[in-house]
């Protein structure tokens, strides 16, 4: 991929926004409560300090264009809800993974829902890109919910995928095709 500059994405509520070093406290809020990380790849941040390497990798995708991580920032008073990102880009496949966060005092309140609209448009329209995975543990209820909504189907179960902080998960895979999504509705202008 070729880098990420000055990427804004509006939506009614949100705007995804490219992350700054500013965003480093707020990131750290989500990482480091285990709620919000129950069902994550990685463990719960416990140092402060660990969130500067994660921004650090941050600026270099934003630079390469290895991922894009975006800022869910609620437009009423610029609080960062939360994050999406789109990653493993693959070129010739014209795929890529989403993952996304957000903080536990925004959950039930749609937020994440259009965010993800507005990422699957950005992803199926700018990028063109044909295909989106998500990889979620399947006691994710909630995650699962949500992309089927998007239109998500889930395609397979990989068992025992991930351990994290000593615990063995399996993981759901989902997958969005292009055709589908423009065939859910969910498509914005």
């Amino acid at each position: 991929m070729t880098a990420f500059a000055d990427v804004t994405l509006p939506a009614p509520r949100v705007t995804l926004r490219q992350l700054t070093e500013a965003d480093a406290p707020a990131l750290y809020g989500f990482f480091s409560n285990p709620e919000i990380m129950r069902y994550w790849s990685r463990p719960v941040m416990t140092d402060p300090a660990e969130i500067t390497p994660l921004m650090d990798g941050i600026m270099a995708d934003y630079r390469s264009g290895a991922s894009l991580p975006l800022g869910i920032e609620r437009n009423a008073d610029g609080v960062l809800v939360g994050n999406c990102t789109l990653f493993h880009f693959h070129e010739a496949s014209r795929r890529a993974e989403i993952g996304y966060v957000l903080g536990r005092p925004h959950w039930g309140m749609g937020y994440m829902h259009e965010s993800l609209q507005t990422v699957l448009n950005y992803a199926f329209g700018k990028l063109d890109l044909n295909r989106l995975e998500a990889d979620i543990d399947p006691r994710n209820t909630a995650s699962a919910r949500s992309l089927a909504r998007l239109g998500f189907r889930k395609e397979g179960l990989l068992r025992q995928r991930w351990i994290v902080a000593g615990e063995v998960c399996d993981t759901d895979f989902y997958g969005l095709l292009r055709e589908d999504w423009l065939n859910t509705g969910e498509v914005q202008p």
